[in-house]
């Protein structure tokens, strides 16, 4: 176990579980994920290896002997009658017999219904009535007469869900653990490997539980295929709901008139509807109607009486077209049927999560490290419902006047329910409470820069804040604002002086073919992670042009990732070279202590393959340690300072070799760096 699986194990003992065990343990089973942990923390919850082989073993026996597949329905059947009684792992729900006045349980994967049930199990866990939940449940049989009844009798039922937990416990041990650490524990309980993942894009990650831990909080995300957008409401909580195919009946969602049965926004924390995206679906207007106004007040009506609920609302869809295209010919709403193509249903959504910046997940991402068991962390997110951390930064901060009530509530519930799940100790600096603050806000400017094309009515809002005491504003802008303004704007006109929140934008550079006599400049350049668009070509190429020697120091450049870097560099170096020249590029690095071989093997690679294109490389390593600042040094009077070195990419599927990140820098997410260009004195 690395410092912080130790840590975790040290302060919430017998709460965590090693990730990587859920598909050791799964197998075949379509099963939750959390139904699994809740097996896997009964047995596996330690780091002792020889118990957590032993429990895994248990709970592949309780599987084998418990879960219902449905092909083997009928020997569970059998068994059961043999038996006189059996207990089975399945998906359990209940329906009122109106004629008899009974309840009666139907067994999803066992494939019996008319089941008998108390009233006092319906009064304990009603959500058995909506939806149907995993429970482990002894069923009996007994012969019958009448052919009409039943046979099966409900011995016992446990939904399966964590019971009691230690809040007081939860919010001491919080303390014990510095912000990044804790982010990362969040991102291995969902199941995330946080190495793979920079900070916003581990936030964008967090911003998914909102939904379980803020009250009425609508959350929409739109991105391509295969981000696991809909993961987290499918698997990762007993307290939320995963609608497929994104259609849904008003009586389900909201209430049965006839019978006065209510709908599933009464009984489930976060409703998610899969899907959602679709030009050609057609949804039911009175219920697009219906929606907006729980969305917006809470309520809804059966008949003459008003009803109010809880549950948050989450739309999870897939979009077809790129970013740049969305913002150049059509919206980022685009997607969506017309009936939810509707300003006054867009603006009641509190957070759009950016998809296309969310990367496709694949398997070096998941996590073999450890983390709550799942089912223990969406008790505590639960809890937190009954919490309001919205102001909490009003000590600190006010949001700009011309901000509107409706937009201020999606920024401070968004707030709220990051500081819940960050800072439930609430301990947290002026700067870190900052952070939050602005995520908070660009997540509901993307909605509002979108409905300002949408619907010409809509003003342009200033989205930004003022730190208390202080005069100056600081306007927000989103990252697809950054990278791409020449589109952004199209169909509005921005605010007079939004232009002056501080981001850098670089636009692609000539390519060496094309490249003419461009005026060279110091600056400084500042770049956003998940920013794309940046490649060494438009960032390095046209300092590079001219140069007979550039030196580079990096004491980075030592695993099989970084010495791609480097060969990337060169390429660049390449590409903007003169064909009859000859350039030398010198690499001052620092040798591996363990890996020194395979990286000496790297280089030589290099060495011989540039050498038919005109560069003659070469390497030294630095052994008196003073090669820790990251530059590049030309002849031509340049120095090209990086805080990051070459190492400006996330992770990307590098092996892949039919993955255009792979292929093309430009199509990659960046890490957040800085870059200094300065001309020396001669």
């Amino acid at each position: 176990m690395n410092e912080l699986d130790q840590k975790i194990v040290e302060y919430f003992p017998g709460l965590v579980v090693r990730k990587d065990l859920v598909k050791i343990v799964k197998g075949n089973a379509i099963v939750p994920s959390y139904v699994l942990e809740y097996l896997l923390g009964q047995y596996c919850a330690t780091a002792d290896e020889p118990s957590i082989k032993s429990g895994i073993e248990t709970v592949k026996e309780i599987l084998r002997k418990h879960y219902v597949h449905r092909n083997e329905a009928g020997l569970v059947k059998s068994i059961i009658k043999e038996k006189g009684r059996h207990k089975v792992i399945d998906k359990i729900g209940v329906d009122l017999n109106d004629k008899a006045g009974t309840y009666e349980a139907s067994f999803s994967n066992l494939g019996i219904s008319k089941v008998l049930v108390s009233v006092d199990t319906i009064k304990k866990h009603p959500k058995l009535l909506v939806g149907g939940v995993w429970c482990i449940a002894e069923l009996g049989y007994e012969h019958l007469d009448d052919p009409k009844a039943s046979p099966w009798v409900m011995e016992s039922i446990k939904p399966i869900q964590l019971s009691h937990f230690d809040y007081d416990g939860y919010l001491a041990a919080r303390k014990k653990f510095t912000t990044d650490e804790w982010i990362d524990l969040l991102l291995q309980s969902i199941g995330f490997n946080p190495e793979m993942f920079g900070k916003r894009s581990k936030l964008l990650q967090l911003v998914r539980l909102i939904p379980y831990c803020e009250r009425n909080y609508n959350l929409i995300e739109l991105g391509p295929k295969g981000t696991g957008k809909s993961h987290i409401y499918s698997e990762f909580s007993p307290h939320g709901i995963l609608i497929s195919g994104g259609e849904v009946t008003v009586p389900k969602l909201f209430v049965n008139n006839s019978n006065g049965k209510l709908g599933l926004v009464g009984y489930w924390d976060a409703v998610a509807f899969d899907e959602f995206a679709g030009k050609k679906k057609k949804p039911n207007k009175a219920l697009v109607d219906i929606m907006k106004n729980y969305m917006a007040n809470k309520t809804f009506s059966r008949g003459v009486e008003t009803l109010g609920a809880e549950a948050s609302m989450v739309f999870v869809g897939n979009t077809q077209n790129p970013l740049p295209y969305m913002l150049k010919h059509t919206d980022l709403f685009d997607e969506l049927p017309d009936a939810y193509h509707d300003s006054a249903f867009l603006d009641r959504l509190h957070f759009y999560i950016p998809g296309w910046e969310v990367d496709i997940i694949r398997g070096e991402m998941f996590s073999e490290g450890y983390g709550f068991v799942v089912d223990y962390l969406a008790e505590i997110l639960r809890t937190m419902r009954n919490h309001d951390f919205s102001h909490f930064y009003a000590d600190h901060f006010d949001l700009l006047s011309d901000i509107s009530t409706r937009d201020r509530d999606a920024v401070n519930k968004t707030f709220s329910g990051l500081v819940k799940i960050l800072f439930p100790h609430q301990e947290a600096s002026t700067e870190e409470l900052e952070d939050v603050l602005k995520f908070a806000i660009e997540g509901r400017k993307r909605i509002k820069d979108q409905l300002f094309r949408i619907d010409q009515t809509y003003e342009p809002v200033r989205f930004g804040y003022k730190v208390q005491g202080e005069d100056t504003v600081n306007l927000i802008k989103t990252l697809e604002e950054t990278q791409y303004p020449q589109h952004y704007y199209k169909g509005f006109n921005p605010p007079e002086d939004a232009g002056q929140a501080e981001q850098s934008e670089v636009q692609p550079t000539a390519t060496a073919a094309e490249s003419t006599e461009e005026i060279l400049k110091e600056q400084h350049l500042t770049f956003q992670e998940n920013q794309r668009g940046l490649s060494y070509d438009n960032l390095f190429g046209k300092y590079l042009q001219g140069a007979s020697k550039i030196t580079i120091t990096d004491p980075y450049i030592r695993l099989f990732y970084q010495a791609r870097n480097m060969m990337e560099f060169l390429e660049t170096v390449a590409k903007f070279k003169s064909d009859d020249a000859v350039v030398d590029v010198t690499l001052v690095t620092v040798e591996d202590e363990f890996k020194g071989d395979a990286q000496k093997d790297f280089l030589q690679q290099m060495q011989m393959s540039v050498q038919s294109a005109g560069i003659r490389f070469s390497w030294e390593f630095d052994k008196s340690g003073s090669a820790h600042a990251r530059h590049i040094v030309i002849d031509t009077g340049w120095k090209i300072l990086l805080d990051r070195g070459l190492d400006i990419f996330q992770h990307y599927d590098m092996n892949e070799a039919f993955s255009i990140n792979n292929r093309i820098q430009d199509f990659r997410a960046c890490k957040a760096f800085e870059v200094t260009f300065l001309l020396m004195n001669n």
